[in-house]
């Protein structure tokens, strides 16, 4: 009786404080005891239990194999696909319908191209499943001779340009040569045969037919059938051009000559009195020397 005294000695606030810590003290020591049995009963597994735990690896490995495993694509006619084969190729519900829709028609596609622009899928799909794509062997065969037979069709054409047709002419004097004449060769309309004509007229006459080349727009072709088409008769009448009486204006308009060379003339002709030779007129400056054997044919000294 001494302890539970000597209990009854201390105030109530001490009295409490001592029935509080020991029920404190009762409440731990009762949950360490569920903790601990409860810790114990999950811990204790069966031996089944055991083995399933040990093939979870296994398990595990091949599940993350599965998931790698990739989709077998066997080849297949692009006519008979089917929803989920179109699912599985990739195809949207939209693309797998126009084929069903273009196949509802008893139609059929015959080449990746076709399959395409039937069914609208994106380059980068048809080039992933078009390797795959078996048609009939009927159809294999007339896509290798459409093939062969485009082939022969451009190998005929290939490098080989088409044959100009070239009207057969005579021979004529180009000083006597009309419109009509003129554009009988192949490479000469009307607006070239009429700049002809007109520099014809300036010139009296053609002396060479070398000087057909001193049409810069004309075409070598047009050019060289000129030459074979014409040719220059004998003693053409050409307007001659006195180069020590000419005045500024009648050299400047004279073919060869520009105003430059016209200025340096009449500049020479005043310091040297008179020209006496072509030969005189290649010190000029800008003079065009590689035709002086034509130009000297129209002029006179």
């Amino acid at each position: 009786m001494k302890p539970l005294h000597f209990f009854f000695r201390f105030t109530k606030q001490q009295q409490k404080g001592v029935l509080a810590l020991f029920i404190l003290v009762i409440l731990l020591q009762a949950g360490y005891f569920i903790i601990n049995n409860f810790t114990k009963k999950t811990t204790v597994t069966s031996k089944e239990e055991q083995e399933w735990l040990a093939l979870q690896p296994e398990i595990d490995a091949l599940k993350a194999a599965q998931a790698k495993k990739q989709f077998t694509i066997y080849p297949f006619n692009p006519n008979f696909i089917s929803d989920y084969k179109g699912y599985t190729l990739g195809m949207s519900v939209q693309e797998i319908d126009r084929l069903h829709k273009f196949r509802e028609g008893n139609k059929y596609v015959n080449s990746a191209a076709e399959f395409q622009q039937v069914t609208q899928v994106s380059d980068s799909l048809l080039a992933a499943i078009s390797p795959y794509f078996k048609f009939p062997d009927w159809v294999i065969k007339k896509q290798a001779q459409q093939q062969q037979s485009n082939q022969s069709f451009a190998d005929s054409y290939t490098n080989k340009p088409f044959a100009k047709e070239e009207k057969k002419i005579v021979q004529l004097d180009i000083n006597e040569a009309v419109e009509e004449d003129l554009v009988k060769v192949y490479g000469i309309g009307p607006a070239y045969a009429k700049a002809i004509l007109r520099k014809r007229a300036k010139l009296g006459a053609f002396v060479s037919m070398e000087q057909m080349n001193e049409f810069e727009q004309f075409s070598p072709e047009a050019v060289t059938g000129l030459k074979k088409a014409f040719y220059v008769g004998t003693n053409p009448t050409v307007t001659k051009l006195n180069v020590n009486t000419a005045s500024l204006s009648q050299l400047t308009y004279f073919s060869y000559f520009n105003r430059d060379i016209a200025k340096a003339i009449v500049t020479r002709r005043s310091m040297q009195g008179r020209l006496n030779n072509v030969e005189d007129l290649i010190k000029i400056n800008q003079f065009p020397v590689d035709k002086v054997k034509i130009i000297a044919l129209y002029l006179e000294f």
